[in-house]
């Protein structure tokens, strides 16, 4: 490879990527093998084999990888993510009590700031061009404030879900501070930064939420809903949004796992979509990863990680673990009717759709998540010649589904612009984000204790009984036995 392959494309000049694997994504399926993307300005111009390009059209050798719309993550707590892995452990329960009763009132501003920053780049890093920040610790004004500019600084496509854990959202939404806010820094916002308005419903008979739901209504705001999680909440918050008509096609269901029928068909009924997040489902407990139940309904689906506290920040894993989770349990329903599934129903294309063209669906953005002229020029290609996974590439959704990682990102355009470019972000100062988030650690640190610190990190284990085993009581080698095994031995049976 020489130096020029090196060179971040300049701004502003047109680029192809040429000689690739194009999965379009489009509504025939469409797949082109040895093909061009031509990117003018924010949109696709063109996509086709031996393209005719603008003079100095700058070049992007696809050679052998596959280019693809950018993935879209309709479901991250970015500002966790100063505590990548701390909560490897944990269950549902623990991470409750850790943010939302104890440590997560301790985030400051530039501590909501830090985790947006470091997950913002992270991200980009793995092709995760849009970004849904479910943003549940804004606390304050202030925090919100911090929370948008980190998304600013950093040159992705990104929504701000708007939440508070530490209040009611009957309370934050009816704040004039909030709300002064959230028009404020939607206008003049411009393409990359969108809004949301997050809460949970939970299910009470009175139904408080209805007035975050109202004020969503007037601020012209989808919302975005942690639905069907184990003993939080589940089918009666469903059906008092339902009741009240505040389920919509822009409302998002993030797991929906724990969801009766009714509740499935209200949601298919209404046009909504769910975000499926299935490391956090089948480690947190949120209940059984949901697209087994919704893909029967018909229901749009999303992918999203949830947090970087507990998982992977990576839209491969997602894709990978919610083709096993699924196949895992149609093989285990058919089992158990002594039954044997002798062709998969998901399939790798289908995930793949989910991490593009779903989260497009779920955002009501339907310029983004396809490769077709006019789209917003969102596109990775992935390609990395220096490993041996990279080839060959015979099947190109199960080997995005499968077999790809974040190291095989090569390249990243958001709106155009190249954002990663030979395996290398563009324009990022790793050791500034890092002097950034080593401050919010320590302060949390500090904050705690170390004797709390240490202890949060390492749950203790569960009691658990042994089960009677009678054949634990039983000596195989006993003398009797192993007499009986030396005498046949000995006088063989002709």
């Amino acid at each position: 490879m020489s130096d020029r392959d090196n060179e971040v494309p300049a701004a502003g000049r047109p680029i192809v990527l040429r000689g690739g694997t194009v999965l379009t994504m489009d509504d025939a399926h469409t797949v082109l093998t040895h093909a061009d993307v031509l990117v003018v300005g924010d949109r696709i111009a063109a996509v086709g084999t031996a393209l005719e390009v603008p003079e100095g059209t700058q070049e992007i050798d696809a050679t052998g990888g596959i280019v693809m719309p950018g993935m879209i993550d309709t479901h991250r707590h970015m500002w966790q993510t100063a505590m990548r892995g701390y909560g490897a452990d944990w269950t549902l329960t623990q991470y409750f009590v850790w943010y939302y009763l104890e440590h997560g009132k301790a985030f400051r501003p530039e501590d909501v700031y830090a985790g947006n920053l470091l997950s913002a780049w992270d991200a980009l890093e793995a092709g995760v061009t849009t970004t849904v920040d479910w943003s549940h610790g804004l606390q304050t004004v202030d925090h919100a404030e911090a929370a948008v500019d980190a998304l600013q600084a950093v040159p992705g496509r990104f929504v701000l879900a708007y939440g508070n854990i530490q209040a009611g959202p009957w309370e934050w939404t009816s704040d004039p501070a909030v709300r002064a806010f959230l028009e404020r820094r939607r206008r003049g916002a411009g393409d990359l930064l969108g809004f949301q308005l997050a809460f949970d419903v939970t299910g009470d008979p009175t139904f408080p939420e209805k007035a975050a739901f109202e004020a969503a209504r007037d601020l012209g705001l989808p919302v975005t809903t942690h639905a069907g999680v184990w003993g939080a909440t589940n089918d009666d918050g469903i059906r008092l949004m339902h009741e009240h008509g505040f389920m919509t096609p822009e409302t998002v269901y993030v797991h929906a796992s724990t969801l009766s029928t009714d509740s499935y068909q209200r949601i298919a009924a209404t046009g909504g979509s769910v975000s499926v997040s299935t490391e956090s489902e089948q480690s947190a407990g949120q209940g059984y990863p949901s697209t087994w139940q919704v893909r029967r309904y018909d229901i749009p689906v999303s992918l999203s990680m949830d947090t970087s506290v507990w998982w992977s920040s990576d839209l491969f894993s997602a894709m990978r673990t919610t083709l096993g989770a699924d196949r895992s349990r149609e093989h285990l329903e058919a089992h158990t009717l002594g039954e044997t599934v002798t062709h998969v129903h998901l399939r790798a294309e289908q995930v793949v759709d989910w991490a593009t063209r779903g989260g497009a669906r779920a955002l009501g953005r339907d310029d983004l998540g396809r490769l077709e002229p006019g789209a917003k020029a969102d596109v990775v290609l992935i390609k990395n010649d220096q490993s041996p996974v990279s080839f060959p590439l015979l099947n190109p959704y199960g080997h995005v589904a499968f077999q790809a990682q974040r190291g095989d990102v090569h390249t990243v355009l958001v709106d155009g612009r190249v954002v990663k470019h030979a395996h290398h972000l563009v324009g990022v100062d790793l050791p500034a984000v890092r002097r950034t988030i080593d401050a919010t650690v320590e302060h949390l640190r500090s904050s705690m204790g170390e004797e709390a610190w240490t202890r949060g990190m390492n749950p203790d284990l569960p009691h658990d009984e042994v089960l009677d085993n009678p054949y634990q009581y039983t000596d195989y080698k006993s003398d009797s036995t192993h007499d009986a095994y030396h005498d046949v031995q000995a006088d063989p049976v002709p």
